[in-house]
């Protein structure tokens, strides 16, 4: 099982790494959005292969399909189970 972002434009290497320091996201991590206040958080893209992980994007894509309303990965479950999770994931 794995998850694709459609639509998604390549972009040179300068410029990919560019965007990524503008907005704080290191090379090999990833901004997802979490909870009802949709706090920020910035995981390492390695979760994204852990089964329990890709539990939570398939809820993503049933509950927002590919259009996320925060521009990023939003993730609809509670911080406190996400912040679970990841404990776990470390």
């Amino acid at each position: 099982m794995g998850f694709r972002l459609p639509g998604i434009r390549r972009l040179s290497f300068s410029a990919t790494e560019a965007a990524s320091e503008a907005v704080g996201v290191p090379k090999g991590y990833l901004a997802v959005y979490v909870g009802e206040k949709m706090k920020r958080f910035v995981i390492p893209i390695s979760y994204l292969n852990q089964p329990s992980f890709q539990e939570l994007l398939s809820q993503a894509e049933d509950k927002y399909g590919y259009d996320h309303p925060m521009g990023g990965l939003t993730i609809p479950c509670k911080e406190d189970a996400f912040l679970d999770l990841t404990s776990r994931l470390n």
